[in-house]
């Protein structure tokens, strides 16, 4: 799907939600929306990518996302669940994914996770040398199914944003393959725990060049490779390779795609592609981002120092990154009326403003757009990873609601509840004074 059908795609869904009041002035003013036919040639792309002589897992990465339906449509389409917490290893589970599915990564994992992890089968990446250990503590008294890897960090540099970028000198993810003396300690480590099988690695996100991506995991491929001769053995029989490929956030285009991400790693890491390994890759934002937007209501507008000033349902709380660092973390508006079609004329320079009680919450400042009035409707597209699925209550707003949106071929658009807005608790009590 080409940006321009995105965009009329997009449009469409929003005008269906306004007639059949999933968007309403009173009662519905800020809701997410997943475009669930955009997800399933998503995930196709993402499996076409890679040969079909390899053995892949795709695992979503759950943080992107945690929604369960949401989980589920993508294990119906293929894909496996990397969680990072118990929370969303508990989401997975609920989701349906089977255990041998599942890839577990935290730097803090606590014994009782571990423990119910190596139960059930999942897999697990250990982020450090003392996890290492209590992984043989645990070993020691039990067997487990799990296939057990050794998270590094090759050590490469910073994405534009250092907050993505997991692969830097100091990162707090795994252990540093270049420090003094640990690529000899790991080569001791998987000699003497020969259940020791994955290597894992994953150099940051959003802001890395597919580039430096690739020359990472080269790192971890070479490494893997290092360790089976060192060995005189294929212990080492699988590479967990991350995920991070970075999203186009200024167009509706899609870029780069996977495809492109495949020819970086053969050009990088060609033994990743001998069949040797088998491999999981652990993508979120590029899977959802593009195939969510989120829209909202113009409350009230105004001028302030002669700039216009829109005042909306949708700010820190549905936006968190975008509004506490708009440099690393842009996003577009279009401007729609009440109706739900694209607002024409002439562009103003406008800020776009969040419903948080502190004057940050903006999410564009002096965006040029048509002049929006109260009652029309904003309209935030690539916010379906880490947008209104995890949102951050500030002044107890409530979590909107989140609908899936399919459109057939005559254009025809139904809905499915993902999940439903929060009561406001507070309401019960108003009504009663």
């Amino acid at each position: 799907m080409n940006g321009s059908d995105k965009t009329d795609r997009r449009e469409r869904i929003l005008r269906a939600a306004v007639q059949e009041k999933l968007l309403e002035p009173e009662t519905a003013l800020l809701a997410g929306f997943i475009d669930l036919d955009g997800v399933d040639e998503t995930v196709t792309s993402l499996h076409r990518a890679f040969p079909d002589s390899l053995r892949v897992l795709h695992a979503f990465a759950a943080k992107a996302n945690c929604l369960v339906p949401v989980l589920k449509e993508l294990r119906r389409n293929g894909m496996g669940c990397e969680v990072a917490s118990a929370g969303e290893l508990a989401q997975a589970l609920e989701a349906g994914f089977e255990p041998e599915h599942i890839v577990f990564d935290s730097p803090a994992k606590t014994r009782t996770e571990l423990e119910r992890a190596l139960s059930l089968g999942i897999a697990v990446n250990a982020d450090s040398f003392q996890e290492l250990s209590r992984l043989d503590e645990i070993l020691a008294t039990r067997r487990s199914r799990s296939r057990i890897g050794v998270r590094i960090n090759p050590q490469i540099g910073a994405g534009s944003i250092t907050a993505m970028s997991t692969a830097t000198t100091t990162s707090k993810f795994g252990i540093p393959l270049e420090d003094e003396g640990n690529r000899q300690r790991l080569l001791r480590t998987y000699r003497d725990r020969p259940w020791l099988t994955w290597v894992h690695t994953h150099i940051g996100s959003q802001g890395c060049p597919v580039d430096l991506i690739a020359q990472g995991i080269a790192k971890a491929v070479e490494f893997a490779e290092e360790i089976n001769t060192h060995l005189g053995r294929r212990q080492v029989t699988g590479i967990d390779i991350g995920g991070g490929l970075p999203v186009n956030f200024d167009t509706d285009e899609t870029t780069p795609g996977f495809d492109t991400y495949v020819d970086h790693l053969r050009e990088h890491a060609p033994a990743l592609f001998s069949g040797e390994y088998e491999i999981v890759t652990e993508f979120g934002r590029s899977v959802l981002a593009k195939n969510g937007f989120t829209a909202a209501y113009v409350e009230y507008t105004k001028t302030a120092g002669g700039r216009p000033i829109a005042i909306t349902h949708a700010g820190a709380q549905v936006a968190t990154r975008t509004v506490f660092a708009p440099d690393a973390w842009p996003l577009r508006i279009e401007a729609h009326d009440p109706d739900g079609r694209a607002k024409h004329g002439r562009s103003v320079p406008q800020d776009i403003a969040g419903p948080c009680c502190f004057a940050g919450d903006l999410l564009a400042r002096n965006r040029e757009l048509p002049l929006l009035d109260a009652g029309d409707l904003v309209v935030v597209p690539d916010t379906g990873a880490y947008y209104f699925s995890t949102p951050f209550h500030y002044n107890s707003l409530p979590e909107p609601a989140v609908h899936g949106a399919r459109v057939d071929t005559d254009g025809q658009v139904t809905f499915q509840l993902l999940r439903p807005a929060q009561a406001d608790h507070l309401m019960p009590a108003l009504a009663g004074r």
